[in-house]
C-alpha cells in the first residue's frame, strides 16, 4: 500500500482503539436498565462492540502484514503499482488519470484505482504508448497508456 493508505489504516485503528472506553460504558449504563434479555440499548452497543472488535483485529493484521510502497521513489514509463497513469480511450479520445493503490486505499472519484481492478490488471507491467484492451462493465474498451508518472503521497511530500 502507499503510506497515505498506511496513514489512514493507522488513524481508523486508533480512533476505534479510542473509542473502546466508550463504547464500555455505553454497554456499563445498558447493563444497569436491568434485564438484558430484553433490552435494545444493550444488544446494540454489543453488536457495534463485536464489529469494533472485529474491526481492530482485521486493521491490525493488514497494517502487520502490508508492504508500503512510495511511488515518489519510484520512476520509469512501465506501470507499477504506485504508478499515476494517464489513459486514453482509443475511440473517444477522452483521457482519465489513475492511480494504482492498494485495495483499502480504492477510491475511483478520487482517482485512485485497486491494483485488483480490472483496469488496473490490464495496464500493470505495460509501458507508455502501449495499446491495452480492457473488459469493464460497459464491455471491451482499448486505452492507450498516454503517460506514467510517480508522485509524491500526500504525506511523504
Amino acid at each position: 500500500m502507499t503510506p497515505t493508505g498506511f496513514s489512514q489504516l493507522k488513524a481508523e485503528l486508533r480512533e476505534l482503539k479510542l473509542e473502546r472506553p466508550k463504547l464500555a460504558e455505553v454497554i456499563l449504563r445498558a447493563r444497569e436498565h436491568g434485564d438484558i434479555s430484553e433490552n435494545a440499548e444493550f444488544d446494540a452497543a454489543k453488536e457495534k462492540q463485536a464489529f469494533m472488535e472485529g474491526r481492530i483485529g482485521e486493521l491490525e493484521a493488514k497494517l502487520a502484514q502490508s508492504e508500503v510502497i512510495d511511488p515518489a521513489k519510484l520512476s520509469g514509463e512501465r506501470v507499477v503499482f504506485g504508478a499515476t497513469v494517464s489513459l486514453e480511450d482509443v475511440d473517444s479520445g477522452d483521457t482519465s488519470v489513475y492511480q494504482i493503490v492498494g485495495d483499502d486505499e480504492a477510491d475511483v472519484k478520487a482517482g485512485k484505482i485497486s491494483v485488483s481492478s480490472p483496469i488496473a490488471r490490464a495496464i500493470m507491467a505495460k509501458n507508455e504508448g502501449d495499446e491495452v484492451a480492457v473488459t469493464v462493465p460497459g464491455g471491451q474498451r482499448t486505452f492507450e497508456i498516454s503517460n506514467v508518472e510517480f508522485l509524491a503521497s500526500a504525506e511523504s511530500a
